[in-house]
């Protein structure tokens, strides 16, 4: 629980002078604090351990000393169609912590980042947005806006042009699992490449490194929201070299509520020889019937995941890849314990034990959702 110590604010001892009250107006702050901190009649809490994510509070909290917290887009009362593009931008005086986006009291996004750029999705109908900040130091901002959703667009599309991609190889910062695999892969990210490419914008992708069976995870932020639970990933992908992958993998997640729902997906050339799907809540994979071995040099492939969410479970229904649809049909629960709210995909690229170099491009990556 936060404090509740009242205290003097840290200028109020100067008030009664008119020369240094004019200075703090203009200032905005005693001594250089921001006029947030310097005129808080409240001592924050900070957070006991910046490193993790606590699991939102639902209803929002309410503003504590806030700083400069602004939606830019869309306007408050604009009638839009979901998913929204929301644009916000936070202006803590301190290290920012948690940023999270609400719909109606419901938490849909997390981001640790100032700057907000992400699509949420809602029905259609009126609702109340609302974005909260806090700092390293306890403080809160807050700042809402009501929308008018009046029609529903298919996804997210031409996603390989995102400029949210990031990616990681063996393991994070923090010495947490990332892509596993036997050390640290050599990778590279090149946006609108027109050759080769579906449409003249491409991503490639590449792989390499001294470490054999070295990978690297890339994933885009999307945006977030609780009302879709029917997913199709829709993309091609081109493969230059394409014995040299020792599998290739294709994610889409969804987290909300403390739980996260991971319809995670490989072709394992080398050990299954099938499609593996991921089991979010024992964390392995487990293969499917669907045959899969490696692809043809240069040439592009069509592949579409038909997802759904379940209650707490993921559900993998079918696989189309070149034109060639497979019944998947397969339940697994939900990872739960996540509060980190997201609707994100993913590509890995895993190298063999020669660690050969190769690149994947892909082009009209697309996140279709109801």
């Amino acid at each position: 629980m936060r404090g509740k110590v009242n205290r003097m604010p840290r200028c109020a001892w100067l008030t009664a002078s008119l020369v240094l009250a004019v200075i703090l107006a203009v200032m905005g702050g005693c001594q250089g604090l921001p006029k947030n901190v310097a005129n808080c009649a409240i001592t924050p809490t900070p957070p006991a351990n910046t490193s993790v994510v606590p699991p939102a509070q639902e209803p929002p909290p309410a503003a504590l000393c806030g700083f400069p917290l602004t939606i830019t887009s869309p306007g408050n009362g604009a009638s839009v169609n979901s998913p929204v593009p929301i644009v916000a931008t936070a202006t803590p005086p301190d290290a920012i912590y948690t940023v999270r986006l609400y719909v109606d009291g419901q938490a849909v996004l997390y981001t640790p980042n100032l700057n907000v750029n992400q699509l949420i999705w809602m029905p259609n109908g009126q609702h109340n947005v609302e974005i909260v900040a806090e700092d390293v130091a306890g403080y809160i901002a807050t700042t809402s806006m009501q929308v008018n959703v009046i029609g529903q667009e298919p996804g997210a599309l031409n996603l390989q042009n995102s400029p949210n991609w990031v990616s990681c190889s063996a393991v994070l910062a923090s010495g947490a699992t990332c892509a596993a695999g036997l050390g640290a892969a050599v990778s590279t990210l090149t946006f609108h490449q027109a050759t080769p490419s579906m449409d003249g914008s491409a991503a490639k992708f590449s792989l390499a490194g001294n470490h054999a069976y070295s990978n690297e995870l890339y994933w885009t932020p999307i945006g977030g929201g609780n009302s879709v639970s029917h997913f199709v990933y829709d993309l091609w992908f081109y493969v230059d070299a394409g014995n040299a992958p020792q599998s290739l993998e294709f994610d889409v997640n969804q987290a909300f509520g403390g739980t996260r729902w991971t319809w995670g997906t490989q072709c394992d050339f080398n050990q299954t020889h099938h499609w593996d799907i991921w089991d979010p809540l024992n964390g392995v994979w487990r293969p499917t019937s669907v045959p899969c071995n490696h692809f043809p040099s240069n040439t592009w492939v069509h592949l579409i995941w038909t997802l759904e969410r379940v209650g707490n479970q993921v559900h993998y229904i079918t696989v189309s890849v070149a034109d060639q649809i497979y019944n998947v049909d397969t339940y697994y629960t939900a990872q739960p314990n996540w509060y980190q709210e997201e609707i994100d995909i993913a590509f890995q690229m895993d190298g063999n034990y020669e660690q050969q170099p190769y690149n994947v491009w892909l082009d009209e990556v697309n996140l279709l959702a109801n």
